[in-house]
């Protein structure tokens, strides 16, 4: 079967890997498996070509009144992000064409439009593009099964991004279903970045048997780092903001197509921004491209993309997976990616072709970013990757699922639950836990009984579970999926005949900050708010006005235990003398102050600093562990010494430590004991140092959702995102006084201490803590590592101007106790953007008084 890719190859001039021909073979003997590939070494040939040989000679084109009928559904494609899905259909297109195939190929995803899915509710193509929400939409037809008749064959894309949330147990249970209607279903994983291999392949094939094959070709990537011009001892995030702005310009204008890639969405619209104003006459030849952003723009800059008619592309992780840009010779990433599988897919979209370079450059935002890019490039060549788990037993996704399968044709009690079981997540399903989750469905528990909104699955006379009423099913079919955020506002041009074109969605709690005649940033131009009505604001240009930048959540990525512990590395070979490449050594007078006021990190001592300040008494404490495991330890520390003491902390945490300040005494020396940082009664102390409550409550609100107990209406009378809360809020209150056994409140505490807190890495580092001396530091002034918690907590309590202020004298005062030496420009340049500028920005006019408009306003008017 190796002849059909061969003979594809040959067409275009090219020669197949080893990788490509062990996976034809394998799927020509009907195996399922992972391949896991470097990033534009060909892949999808491999898998796509196979899956063409495989079904050519099963499903043959028939003839239909005179004409020629393409064969059913054979091979699913699920990727991760229906933006992915109109560039995967190009590639895949092109082998039909060439080979001379009658098959169909076609998308299916959130944006298909309506003509569309009546066709594929008729007939659905050969090769369907589709995510895990539209798969499972399709499931929950009657006729599913009747549909999925032919199939043979299902590919998940970039396996990596599913592996380890609830859409891609969403998609463990989609695949139970399609095995038992097809138990020879041959199904394939696709990802580049992945350290768990076995793990992720047995998720996916959890029957056993899978096959993994490694298509590591010899592929050069090339790091470097952008090194400001001058560097101040005392950083803090986000402080060299855009002043690394002209040689970020530079690099863009020494290559002829770039992407510059942020870690927000609000930093994305800052940079690009800047860069056009850094740039007039690049109007129209960069864009900006994130997923708040109209179909449309991102469709138009994806295309430009491809033509090689932009020089380059400001986004987020929109762009992160899969797509194909053959003309990127060079990305930019600004910030720490914070994560070494994160930078490796990012750096692979330049030079996306075998034999081509790839190349990355980093643009730190804070000098300690310089020995986090010098960490990144050690763990590249050491060749460690991050693994991604996949969640266990999540009963909302099972509750949803169930209701699917209630409408695509019904169920029967035992034989589902057998199916599911048969999914990796679920294979240690109780029956208490699956008697629960029917009799929810049937009823709601305890509590919903007397509502019948909440009956949304029973079983007939024949034991088959439906659900009642069509109502039921129109509802639940809007809710399917388990992507949870905030509500959101359509943003849309004013015109006075009512709503213009699109220009995108941002959260409603940013809007509702704002009054008419407020201007906003957004989709790289100035906007003035005209109106806010049916869940749209209504803008039109603005002019010059201070501007707020939209915030979205979710912007702050904890570093990867893998990155941090290179980052340590780092530290100690500075701490023994060895100041290795010129990011080390650019940073040597800050390593310096650190060293002469305190010491370095090393991996064999925990570095503990005490401060006493006119504040109070001070504790930094560097673990490295990221910042959400720095937030639970620090919570714990402080909750078990307020039980030896009466005490009262303010607590700041960042990706290397945290900082507990009391406005009373403390001894840090004597109680800061060995027995603070015991294992014992671990989970107990940690929900007794936290709001517990609460968190669970916010955690619950994701869970009411999925499981379907709040609905967010119907669309043109969606419900407010106060609405939403207040109804999961309802639920967990009710549930809580009446139905404490309720299933759904346990699932919402264990993911509040498994993902909020990450229990099972805050345990792992209380045992490498306990099992490392401590170094106690007594400082006289706050050190380079100190000073950086010292303005996270500031940030809390002052307001951004105050902030700018405080933060100079405080410079200052450090900078001059730390005597020459200092690469230090002057205070006043020293500006956190990514804070500071949404507050104080004005947008500069060209010479005719107008806003220069953005290459995406250009593509909707075009």
């Amino acid at each position: 079967m190796s002849d059909v890719g061969e003979r594809w190859f040959a067409s275009q001039g090219w020669q197949s890997f080893a990788f490509q021909r062990e996976v034809w073979a394998a799927v020509a003997q009907g195996q399922s498996g992972l391949l896991h590939a470097t990033t534009g070494s060909g892949k999808t040939y491999a898998v796509w070509l196979a899956a063409m040989a495989r079904l050519a000679k099963e499903q043959a084109s028939s003839t239909k009144a005179g004409r020629r009928v393409a064969p059913p559904l054979g091979v699913l494609w699920i990727t991760p992000m229906r933006a992915l899905a109109a560039d995967t259909q190009r590639a895949l297109q092109a082998p039909l064409d060439g080979l001379g195939l009658d098959w169909t190929l076609g998308l299916r995803t959130g944006d298909t439009a309506s003509s569309e899915r009546a066709r594929q509710t008729r007939r659905l193509p050969t090769g369907l593009i589709t995510t895990p929400e539209s798969l499972t939409l399709l499931l929950t037809q009657a006729n599913a099964a009747a549909q999925f008749a032919g199939l043979r064959m299902v590919v998940v894309d970039e396996w990596h991004e599913l592996l380890g949330n609830k859409r891609g147990v969403q998609l463990q249970l989609a695949l139970a279903r399609l095995r038992q209607w097809h138990p020879q279903l041959i199904v394939w994983g696709l990802s580049a970045t992945l350290g768990n291999q076995a793990h992720a392949l047995e998720v996916l094939v959890p029957q056993g048997g899978g096959r993994l094959v490694q298509g590591l070709q010899p592929k050069e990537l090339q790091i470097d780092t952008l090194l400001p011009p001058s560097l101040e001892r005392f950083p803090w995030a986000g402080h060299l903001g855009l002043r690394l702005r002209d040689q970020v310009v530079a690099a863009l204008d020494a290559s002829a197509s770039s992407l510059v890639f942020t870690n927000t969405r609000a930093q994305a619209e800052i940079w690009y921004q800047a860069l056009l104003e850094a740039r007039p006459d690049w109007a129209g030849l960069i864009a900006l491209h994130h997923g708040s952003l109209a179909r449309e723009v991102r469709d138009w800059v994806e295309l430009g993309l491809k033509d090689g008619r932009l020089k380059a592309v400001v986004c987020t992780s929109s762009l992160d997976l899969g797509v194909d840009f053959l003309p990127v010779e060079r990305v930019l990433q600004i910030g720490s990616a914070k994560g070494i599988a994160r930078l490796l897919q990012r750096a692979g979209r330049s030079g996306h072709a075998p034999g081509r370079t790839s190349r990355i450059t980093l643009v730190p935002t804070h000098a300690l970013e310089l020995i986090e890019a010098a960490a990144v490039q050690d763990a590249v060549r050491a060749g460690q990757v991050e693994g991604r788990q996949s969640p266990e037993n999540p009963l909302d996704v099972l509750v949803q699922h169930l209701v699917s399968m209630a409408l695509g044709g019904g169920f029967r009690a035992q034989e589902l639950l057998a199916e599911v079981r048969s999914a990796w997540a679920y294979r240690t399903l109780g029956d208490d836990a699956w008697a629960w989750a029917l009799a929810f469905v049937r009823h709601g528990g305890h509590s919903l009984t007397a509502y019948p909104d909440y009956r949304r699955a029973e079983p007939d006379e024949e034991g088959i579970w439906r659900v009642p009423s069509a109502a039921l099913a129109r509802r639940h079919r809007m809710g399917v999926g388990t992507i949870v955020s905030d509500a959101s506002i359509s943003v849309k041009f004013w015109s006075k005949g009512g709503g213009g074109r699109a220009l995108g969605s941002v959260e409603e709690a940013f809007i509702a900050r704002l009054r008419p005649g407020d201007c906003f940033m957004f989709a790289g131009g100035l906007l003035e708010l005209v109106r806010v009505e049916n869940m749209t604001a209504y803008v039109r240009r603005g002019k010059g006005r201070k501007a707020a930048v939209p915030r979205w959540s979710g912007g702050r990525m904890p570093l990867s235990s893998e990155l941090a512990d290179a980052v340590v590395a780092r530290f100690a070979a500075a701490a023994a003398g060895q100041l290795i490449g010129p990011e080390m050594q650019r940073l040597q007078p800050l390593l310096a102050v650190q060293r002469a006021w305190s010491a370095l990190p090393t991996p064999e001592r925990l570095l503990v600093e005490t401060l006493r300040s006119r504040e109070g008494w001070h504790l930094f404490v560097y673990p490295f562990a990221g910042r959400n495991v720095h937030l639970g330890l620090a919570s714990l520390l402080a909750w078990r010494l307020s039980r030896r003491q009466p005490v009262t902390f303010s607590i700041a945490v960042n990706d290397y430590g945290f900082e507990l300040l009391s406005a009373t005494e403390v001894d840090w020396s004597r109680d800061l004991a060995r027995e603070l940082l015991r294992e014992d009664d671990l989970l107990a102390d940690v929900l007794g140092s936290l709001n517990a409550g609460e968190l669970a409550r916010r955690r619950f609100r994701e869970i009411a959702r999925i499981a379907g107990l709040v609905f967010a209406g119907y669309p043109g009378a969606a419900k407010s995102a106060r609405q939403v809360q207040a109804s999961s809020g309802l639920f967990y209150e009710v549930f809580r006084q009446y139905d404490p056994a309720n299933l759904l409140l346990s699932q919402a505490e264990q993911e509040v201490l498994s993902q909020e807190l990450d229990v099972e890495q805050l345990r792992q580092t209380l045992q490498q803590l306990c099992q490392r001396p401590i170094q106690l530091q007594a400082l006289e002034r706050a050190t380079p590592l100190a000073f950086p918690l010292l303005v996270e907590r500031l940030r809390e309590s002052l307001s951004s101007e105050k902030l700018a202020d405080r933060i100079a004298r405080m410079v200052a005062d450090l900078e001059r106790a730390a005597g020459p030496g200092a690469d230090t420009p002057p205070v006043a340049q020293q500006i956190d953007v990514e804070r500071e500028l949404p507050r104080a920005r004005r947008v500069r006019e060209g010479k005719t008084g107008k806003p220069r408009k953005s290459a995406a306003a250009k593509a909707l008017e075009s």
